[in-house]
């Protein structure tokens, strides 16, 4: 049985990922990769990404556009110790809110200082700030916690600490369909095989196909990706997938599938 688009329930999202130090290549983000991963495996189709810079009115503005956009924005980036740690007024001057120490936070960083046996300093304090009202994302890395606004999700940049906040936050957080994805591998390039993809796509109007084109030790080939909801008819849209190109004349292969 098929599922019907009216039928798939779409929890959307966006993520912003806030860095001088992206953008001008000195640091490689990682954290885009780990996110999209994670929400696909729990139904949260991530739609839109940016990156901006270290300033706070563009952060203010490009969360305060996107949060009415999507069901959930997720942030990297800024909520550390340093003068250059600007994103919790940034996130703040977007909902209008002041800015004060998160009790809670401070509770959990007194905790974790005294345990490393590191001074609660006025640059650690910073990262107890939070904009009031705001709801606290656990850090069991560093103890210096991420905080949700509404809609918006307010995370670490350090690779280690961003992946175990979405750890954290995931579970809290409303889902969608989950989608699944089946790839075949062709040795046929784009234009060999469009006409009849195309077929294939208006025979199965639940199933996303896309085509990405690829050149590998001498040989053009295509990676053919079909999302979709249901299991079943995804093998279905693969198997004439496999059919057509074997009708060119080529050499199909499975790909990575979930």
């Amino acid at each position: 049985m098929n599922t019907s688009i009216s039928e798939i329930k779409t929890v959307t999202a966006a993520f912003v990922i806030i860095g001088n130090e992206i953008l001008s290549g000195r640091t490689k983000d990682v954290n885009l990769s780990y996110l999209a991963t994670a929400l696909v495996q729990v139904g949260i189709r991530l739609d839109e990404v940016r990156v901006i810079r270290d300033d706070q009115s563009t952060i203010a503005n490009t969360v305060k556009t996107l949060r009415s956009e999507y069901d959930y924005v997720f942030t990297s980036g800024g909520i550390g110790p340093t003068h250059d740690d600007i994103t919790c007024d940034s996130i703040a001057l977007s909902f209008e809110l002041d800015v004060h120490h998160h009790p809670e936070a401070l509770k959990r960083m007194k905790a974790h200082a005294k345990k490393r046996g590191v001074e609660l300093n006025e640059a650690r304090l910073r990262m107890a700030r939070t904009p009031l009202g705001a709801n606290l994302i656990n850090n069991p890395i560093s103890a210096a916690p991420g905080f949700t606004i509404e809609n918006v999700h307010v995370m670490a940049g350090v690779p280690s600490v961003f992946q175990a906040m979405v750890n954290e936050l995931l579970p809290t957080l409303r889902t969608g369909t989950k989608i699944h994805s089946r790839t075949v591998i062709s040795n046929l390039g784009e234009g060999t095989v469009a006409n009849g993809l195309e077929k294939i796509q208006s025979k199965y109007p639940t199933i996303d196909i896309g085509s990405y084109p690829f050149f590998k030790n001498g040989i053009y080939g295509t990676s053919l990706v079909l999302r979709g909801a249901q299991v079943n008819d995804l093998d279905v849209a693969a198997k004439d997938i496999f059919n057509l190109i074997k009708e060119y004349g080529g050499h199909p292969t499975d790909g990575d599938e979930n």
